[in-house]
């Protein structure tokens, strides 16, 4: 590694040798008032953080761990009120002055969210992104802006840093904009970095690649951090003590080994077992070959100059052959970019490809419109963020019916029966269909959107990254729903994850895509126990070797 740049005031000794703590948190109670109505979100929490030190919030969606850490600089706007004491080195932040409190955000305390791409500025390159904070707390302009930005983003791993000042958020990777977010927070030397959920949406190598990063600079820098998580194994792996949160209290707290070695509170217990178990159920003998592509290609043209000619060709696929039979998975695993998503999008006729693409023993892929569109019922797709592919406007009942309408299904009064009985089917009560999708918590819009498409009855379903912006208990209640539609209708699913310990529950057989090109395949078990690539292997030990790694 480079020199330390982070440095910008000197660093004091970890907690256990120091008396008072960095952050103290006593006794905070925050309420929202809407609508003339009062919701308590955080009822009575105290923690400290010492200096050095590491703690990690854990806990469901909703448990108050992301508003008690925007609460410590007052990022919750004005419909929040704060009761209780937030002391940072020893200073009172609750009725501090904006002046007060816009000095210590981003200088003595920074954030990493979870997802860079919202928080990066699109219009904006990364050297103006970077600079607008050194000017503003460090008064660096110029040469000696641009010498500090090159520095960071050399310390958290960019390569070639120089190079990319003139890049935008989106020419870079998810991994490469975290590192982006990592160095903004790290601009001004702050003493305490609280990271919210940093890698709930990176590939498990790049996840594994950050967490590196971030253990090094609390190791190097002396940096005190609050880590904020739902995923346990990563706490394991950086934080020195545990906060578990449930409905806004703390239910258990202690030292990291503690936790996870001898939990005391049910709910602790819980979510360290939360883990899809088991494996999927066997394909009937002589079950139907569904889906079948042979050497299939996506190849996307590179077009350059005034007249456009083509110079070359990104090989997002190239050559993929698969088959999947009646009531079996196919995981498809691989790091962004490896093009999991396009070849499912291929198969499903969505975007041009080259290559026979067999369904049902017809080859689809020369197939026009009004061909396809008999197709697409037995087709269906449930993507990652379910908020993002529901519709704000429309309710439950219309957002699960619309398939219908579309293939002229059920005219009439049995729709809202179809409804009812599917809602029912997914573990949803049919008398919320009046409801709005943010009425709902992430793992029932989930379920909103499996049940969207399994109102068709599908023969073929692919789940895009279908559990992974969902809590670890949540997760394996959806794993648990998938098998159970499966093993009742024969669905055949293209199962695509970055999540190995979820694909291992769900997939009977594993491809592994890196660049386009298929690496490796073969049954779970092969493929889990025995890979057979270098690139294989690295995915494996990256995604578990959270379960070795003891804080």
């Amino acid at each position: 590694m480079t020199e330390q740049i982070i440095a910008e005031r000197p660093r004091t000794a970890p907690a256990a040798t120091t008396g008072q703590p960095l952050l103290d948190v006593r006794d905070l109670k925050i309420s929202f008032r809407q609508d003339g109505k009062t919701f308590q979100a955080v009822k009575g929490v105290s923690f400290t953080i010492g200096k050095g030190e590491t703690v990690a919030l854990v806990g469901e969606s909703g448990s108050g761990k992301s508003v008690t850490a925007l609460s410590t600089v007052r990022l919750l706007g004005d419909a929040a009120e704060l009761d209780g004491s937030i002391r940072y080195d020893g200073q009172e932040l609750i009725g501090a002055s904006e002046t007060v409190l816009r000095d210590i955000r981003g200088n003595d305390i920074s954030f990493i969210f979870q997802e860079p791409m919202t928080s990066l500025n699109p219009l904006h390159t990364l050297e103006r992104q970077l600079s607008e904070s050194l000017a503003l707390h460090q008064g660096l302009k110029g040469a000696a802006a641009r010498q500090r930005i090159i520095d960071l983003l050399t310390r958290v791993g960019i390569r070639d840093p120089e190079s990319r000042l003139k890049d935008y958020p989106h020419q870079l990777s998810g991994g490469q904009r975290q590192r982006v977010m990592i160095a903004m927070a790290l601009a001004n030397g702050p003493e305490l970095l609280i990271a919210d959920e940093p890698t709930t949406a990176l590939d498990v190598t790049i996840q594994a690649q950050i967490m590196d990063l971030l253990a090094e600079l609390k190791r190097d820098e002396h940096l005190s951090m609050l880590f904020i998580s739902h995923d346990l194994g990563l706490v394991r792996r950086i934080a020195d003590r545990v906060c578990v949160m449930k409905d806004g209290e703390i239910v258990e707290q202690g030292p990291a080994a503690e936790i996870f070695a001898n939990p005391q509170h049910p709910y602790t217990r819980k979510l360290l077992g939360a883990e899809p178990a088991g494996r999927a159920r066997p394909v009937p003998e002589g079950a139907a070959t569904i889906v079948e592509t042979i050497d299939l290609k996506v190849w996307f043209p590179i077009k350059r100059g005034f007249l456009r000619h083509v110079v070359g060709h990104v090989k997002a696929v190239n050559g993929a052959s698969l088959a999947v039979r009646e009531g079996e998975t196919l995981g498809i695993v691989g790091e962004s970019g490896s093009g999991k998503t396009t070849l499912a999008l291929a198969i499903m006729r969505l975007i041009e490809s080259d290559g026979p693409i067999l369904y049902l023993g017809q080859d689809i892929s020369g197939w026009n419109g009004r061909q396809l569109r008999r197709l697409r019922r037995d087709m269906q797709i449930v993507f990652q963020d379910p908020f993002g592919s529901l519709s704000p406007r429309m309710t439950i009942e219309q957002i699960i019916s619309e398939g219908l309408g579309v293939h002229g299904i059920e005219p009439g009064a049995n729709r809202r029966e179809m409804v009812a009985e599917i809602m029912a089917e997914v573990g949803l009560d049919p008398a919320t269909m009046h409801r709005y999708p943010h009425e709902f918590s992430g793992g029932q819009r989930q379920r909103i959107a499996i049940a969207r498409a399994m109102i068709l009855r599908p023969k073929v379903v692919v789940l895009d990254e279908p559990t992974s912006a969902l809590d670890m208990t949540v997760q394996v209640q959806i794993v648990d729903l998938l098998r159970g539609l499966q093993e009742k209708y024969g669905l055949a699913f293209l199962f695509i994850s970055h999540d190995l310990r979820v694909v291992r529950a769900m997939a009977h057989k594993i491809m592994v895509m890196r660049a386009g090109e298929v690496v490796e395949q073969g049954t779970t078990d092969q493929v889990f126990d025995a890979p057979q690539t270098d690139y294989t292997r690295a995915l494996m030990n990256a995604a578990f070797r959270d379960r070795e790694v003891s804080a």
